[in-house]
């Protein structure tokens, strides 16, 4: 009864893993290939390549392996770093205003 129920937890933990993963793909394939320039990441054919590889491996390997690991890092990169530099540079992401002491109504100065 135990071993069902771990291996019940695992096979979620498999499928958010493959889920993590192509999302990840998706979301890289619809980017356009001149906003990975402009925002200074490797190119939409190098992430398109190891997002898709990343899915491939856990599609077949699931997550035991030194592979899937290698692929939950490289998926954790792209939506921690690549992914928010390029919604900034499409203008899909927050915009950036004034300095963080700025209130609804303008800056803050510290009663002034």
């Amino acid at each position: 009864m135990l071993v069902q129920g771990f291996n019940t937890i695992w096979a979620y933990v498999t499928l958010g893993l493959l889920v993590f993963a192509v999302v990840a793909f998706v979301n890289a394939a619809i980017h356009r290939e001149d906003a990975y320039r402009a925002a200074d990441k490797q190119n939409k054919g190098f992430w398109l390549i190891i997002l898709g590889l990343t899915v491939a491996v856990n599609v077949f390997l699931g997550v035991w392996g030194f592979l899937p690991i290698l692929g939950l890092v490289a998926t954790i990169v792209y939506f921690v770093d690549v992914r928010p530099a390029l919604k900034q540079v499409t203008g899909r992401g927050p915009r950036r205003r004034g300095s963080s002491s700025d209130g609804p109504y303008g800056p803050y100065n510290g009663g002034r």
